[in-house]
């Protein structure tokens, strides 16, 4: 897997261009206070209506403000700024704001589609030459806000592979912290320790049949980002020793039914495991790095033409490669 070059980005961002202001289908997550609160995506949503769902639109945005910045010269780039200019609006970003505030939204897309905001507006504050990030800076302050209350209830965390996985949504809310609110992150960081820090060698089931998350490997991304290098490197081999499941059950998993939304999500289970293992390779013994990246590879190799197929898949599977792609 080598790092992305331009005929293929400019695939994922004509892919992404081409749903992130598609409003039907859409599949909202949204709770009724009253018959005046039913509505359309677009009218609950005037910013982030698209993509299937709200954090599949959010998170397309990331991939292609990602795809403008790593690539500034290619034709798509000028149409990903001229969208985001009518998108990232201070009416549109102030209403987004006002939904989430609502007494009836304090779940809503917790805890990944709060990760993924936070993380698009990292990605936004990287395009000095527009005022994005200053207009999205609310709602991940607010998300911000949102983990700095939830944390300390979630007496155990979750580990299922799908939507409500604590260590994913930790890992991309720590690095927006990083930049932004080093005391949420010693938090997510004590949290991690606290819940993740102790464990031994993982023996469990990785495949649930609508996962696109892989339980163990989304702790060991967390881990990795949280412990210093050669801490890491103990606990992973204690958690994922060498000919234990990681060589021995790791493979990439097929999907029956691309068109089934469910079915699909195990394309993203092959990316994200790409994902994990080439970010955490480089943390590792040379010959336990090699075996990592050589694995990411073929689950990389295994979903890549999901990115722009059925669109099931094709709504959010390249944010997932890309973030496969860009990893060290």
């Amino acid at each position: 897997m080598s790092a992305i070059e331009q005929p293929l980005a400019r695939r994922f961002a004509r892919t992404a261009l081409g749903h992130v202001g598609q409003e039907y289908p859409n599949s909202i997550g949204h709770v009724l206070a009253g018959p005046q609160d039913a509505q359309t995506p677009r009218g609950l949503h005037p910013a982030f209506f698209g993509s299937f769902d709200w954090h599949s639109c959010v998170h397309s945005w990331w991939t292609l403000l990602t795809l403008r910045r790593l690539f500034p010269q290619m034709p798509e780039a000028d149409e990903i700024a001229a969208l985001a200019n009518e998108t990232f609006t201070a009416d549109k970003l102030a209403a987004e704001l006002a939904y989430v505030q609502r007494p009836q939204s304090s779940g809503f897309e917790r805890p990944y589609g709060w990760a993924w905001l936070m993380y698009l507006h990292l990605e936004a504050s990287r395009h000095e030459d527009h005022a994005w990030a200053d207009r999205l800076e609310p709602l991940a302050r607010h998300f911000a806000d949102g983990f700095r209350d939830y944390l300390p209830k979630l007496t155990y965390p979750i580990t299922t592979g799908t939507h409500f996985n604590t260590a994913f949504a930790l890992t991309l809310a720590h690095e927006w912290c990083a930049a932004f609110d080093s005391d949420l992150g010693t938090l997510i960081e004590d949290y991690a320790q606290a819940n993740f820090g102790p464990l031994e060698e993982y023996r469990g089931w990785d495949i649930g049949g609508d996962a696109f998350l892989s339980p163990v490997l989304s702790v060991a991304l967390l881990m990795r980002t949280v412990l210093p290098p050669a801490d890491f490197a103990k606990w992973f081999a204690r958690v994922l020793p060498e000919g234990g499941w990681l060589e021995s059950a790791c493979h990439p998993v097929t999907v029956s039914d691309p068109s089934d939304g469910k079915m699909a999500h195990l394309d993203g289970l092959n990316l994200s495991r790409a994902w994990a293992m080439r970010t955490i390779a480089p943390c590792l013994p040379d010959t336990r790095a090699a075996q990592l990246r050589d694995l990411a590879q073929v689950h990389y190799d295994a979903s890549l033409e999901a990115v722009d197929g059925d669109y099931m898949g094709s709504h959010w599977l390249a944010s997932f490669a890309l973030l496969a792609l860009l990893a060290p």
